[in-house]
C-alpha cells in the first residue's frame, strides 16, 4: 500500500508527503526504494503543510468559525497536506542488510512494511523471544528475537513509568529464559508476583526448571527461605551508606571473631582497637535492626529468615542450581529493601567468586550465564550509591560480562544511574517515559541513535517498547503481548508441533 512520496530532507531527515487518505503514526515502519536497494524507514515526527499562505489559511478559518460559512479553496486535498518526517533505519540489499549510507530514490513511493520485507530479522541459535515487530500501534505478528546468552552476559535495562507494562515484559522474558541451558536468572521479587502463588505465574511453566524460595508458607516442591548468619560477611553490607568508622569496626570484628562477628558487635565484644562508643552503638542497632535479632546480655536471638543453626548451605545451593540452569525466584515481599539487597548481595558475591575461580581454571566456557534481576536499580546502582564505594552489582555492572554473570536492572529512573553504567547495559528495552530528563538519559546511552525518537518514547503506550540493543540492526519497535496469551500461544504451538510428530510418527518412509 503507497502511503506517501519522498518529496525532499537531508540523510536522518528525510521528508515525505502524505496520501489524503492516510493516517501515519509516530513510530510507523515504511519501505522505499534507493539505487542501493530497498530501505527501512520510520516516521519520527508529522506536521501540517499546505500551498496556501499561513494568512490565508486563517482567513478561511475565521470565516468557517465566525461565519459558520463552508468557504474553502478548490482541490482542498492537493493544496493541503501532511508530511512525514523520516529516518532511515537500514537498507535491504539482495544478500545483505547493511546501514543505510544513502537517500532514498527522490519522488520514490513510500509504502508500507510487509513481513517479506523484514525476513532478514532471523531467529538467531539460542532465542530470546521479546515481543512482535509493531509499525506505529499495528503489531505486524512477527516475533522479534535476540541472542539470549549475549543478552543476558551484556546486562539489560528495563525502564519506563509505572503502569506501561515492565512487570510483564519481565514475566515474559523469564518464562522464556526457563527452558535454556544456556541462560539462568536469579529474580528477587519485592512484590512476589513472578512464581504466581495463586494465579497463573512461572510455577506452570512445563520444563519445571522453577525454584522459588519464600519465608512464608512455601507452596508444595518448593523452599522455605532461612539463611545462616555465618553467611554474612563486611563485605556483603557494601551497598549499605555505613560510615567510614563504622565499615573499620565490622572489618576489625570479621579479622578478630570470624563468621560470628555479627554476634560480637551485637554483644559488643571487646576489639584490639578502641572505638568511639557511638560508632559501635549505632552500628549494633543496625545490624539489629537489618538482620532482625534480639539479644540478652550473653545471647543473640534471629527472629527473621537468618539463623544461628540452620540455612547454612542455603547460598551454595541457589548458586548451584542457577549453575544448573535453573531459574530461582526470592520472595522477598517481607523484607525491608535492604534486607532484600543483602539477599541478593550474598548469591551474587559467590556466584562472582565462583565463576571467577572457573575463569581461571578455564572451565567457563561449560557454565550458562547467570543474570541478576534487580527491581528499582538505582538503590545499588544510582550515582548517589556508588559515590559512597563500590557494591557486587556495580561491580558486576562494569566487569560481570568477562565472567557471564549480568545484570537486568529494572526503574523508572535512568537518570540516577551513572552514565558509564548506563553504556555498559548493552541491550535496553524502553517503555513508555514522559519525564523528559530520563528520556534524555535513555537517549543519549542508547546502542543506537535515538536523538530524534523523543516524541516516541513519550507516546509509548502500555505494552510499547522500543528495543535498543548492539545485537540487533536498529532500534526494534515491539509490542509485548500480555503474559496469559503468551502461554497460550505456547500450548498451542506445542498442540500443533505433538499433531505433526504423530502424523509422521505413522508413515515409513
Amino acid at each position: 500500500m503507497i502511503k506517501g512520496q519522498v518529496v525532499s530532507g537531508r540523510f536522518g531527515e528525510i521528508v515525505a508527503r502524505v496520501k489524503s487518505d492516510v493516517d501515519l503514526e509516530l513510530g510507523e515502519l515504511l519501505t522505499a526504494d534507493s539505487k542501493a536497494g530497498k530501505v527501512l524507514l520510520q516516521v519520527y515526527d508529522l506536521v501540517y503543510s499546505s500551498q496556501i499562505s499561513q494568512q490565508n489559511l486563517e482567513l478561511i478559518s475565521g470565516m468557517n468559525l465566525e461565519e459558520s460559512s463552508d468557504f474553502e479553496f478548490m482541490d482542498a486535498k492537493l493544496r493541503n497536506y501532511e508530511l512525514a518526517l523520516l529516518k532511515s533505519l537500514v537498507t535491504i540489499k539482495p544478500k545483505k542488510v547493511v546501514s543505510s549510507k544513502s537517500l532514498p530514490t527522490f519522488f520514490s513511493e513510500i509504502k508500507e512494511i510487509t513481513k517479506e520485507d523484514v525476513t532478514f530479522l532471523t531467529k538467531p541459535k539460542e532465542p530470546l523471544f521479546l515481543g512482535n515487530l509493531r509499525s506505529g500501534t499495528r503489531d505486524l505478528n512477527f516475533p522479534v528475537f535476540l541472542p539470549a546468552e549475549k543478552v543476558f552476559s551484556h546486562h539489560v535495562l528495563i525502564t519506563g513509568t509505572t503502569g506501561k507494562g515492565k512487570s510483564v515484559l519481565m514475566t515474559n522474558l523469564i518464562w522464556d529464559t526457563i527452558e535454556k541451558e544456556s541462560c539462568a536468572l536469579l529474580v528477587l521479587d519485592p512484590h512476589d508476583e513472578y512464581f504466581g502463588r495463586n494465579k497463573k505465574g512461572l510455577k506452570d511453566h512445563p520444563s519445571k526448571k522453577v525454584c522459588y524460595y519464600t519465608s512464608k508458607n512455601p507452596p508444595t516442591g518448593q523452599k522455605t527461605l532461612k539463611i545462616n548468619l555465618k553467611c554474612v560477611k563486611p563485605h556483603h553490607l557494601s551497598f549499605i551508606d555505613f560510615s567510614q568508622p563504622q565499615r573499620q569496626a565490622m572489618g576489625l570484628y570479621y579479622k578478630k571473631y570470624g563468621d560470628k562477628w555479627v554476634e560480637a558487635v551485637i554483644l559488643e565484644k571487646p576489639l584490639n582497637v578502641d572505638f568511639n562508643e557511638a560508632t559501635i552503638s549505632v552500628l549494633k542497632r543496625r545490624l539489629l535492626s537489618l538482620l532482625d535479632l534480639d539479644f540478652n546480655d550473653t545471647q543473640v536471638f534471629c527472629e527473621g529468615i537468618f539463623s544461628l543453626n540452620a540455612g547454612e548451605t542455603i547460598i551454595s545451593d541457589i548458586c548451584s542450581e542457577l549453575e544448573s540452569s535453573k531459574t530461582v525466584i526470592v520472595d522477598t515481599s517481607n523484607f525491608s529493601g535492604q534486607t532484600e539487597l543483602l539477599i541478593g548481595s550474598l548469591v551474587a558475591s559467590e556466584i562472582l567468586r565462583r565463576y571467577k575461580n572457573y575463569k581461571i581454571k578455564g572451565e567457563i566456557d561449560k557454565k550458562p550465564v547467570i543474570s541478576v534481576v534487580l527491581e528499582e536499580a538505582p538503590r545499588v546502582i544510582g550515582k548517589e550509591i556508588l559515590e559512597k564505594g563500590s557494591n557486587v552489582f556495580s561491580t558486576i555492572a562494569r566487569e560481570g560480562r568477562k565472567f557471564k554473570v549480568g545484570l537486568v536492572a529494572i526503574t523508572q529512573l535512568p537518570s540516577l544511574i551513572p552514565r558509564v553504567i548506563l553504556a555498559n547495559m548493552n541491550t535496553k528495552i524502553i517503555l513508555g517515559t514522559e519525564m523528559n530528563s530520563e528520556r534524555q538519559a535513555i537517549i543519549e546511552s542508547a546502542s543506537q541513535d535515538l536523538s530524534s525518537d523523543n516524541r516516541s518514547i513519550a507516546s509509548l503506550d502500555v505494552g510499547e517498547a522500543i528495543v535498543s540493543s548492539n545485537f540487533s540492526k536498529f532500534a526494534l519497535p515491539i509490542h509485548i503481548p500480555l503474559f496469559e496469551d503468551m502461554i497460550q500461544k505456547q500450548k498451542k504451538e506445542e498442540k500443533e508441533d505433538s499433531s505433526i510428530k504423530t502424523v509422521f510418527s505413522g508413515v515409513k518412509l
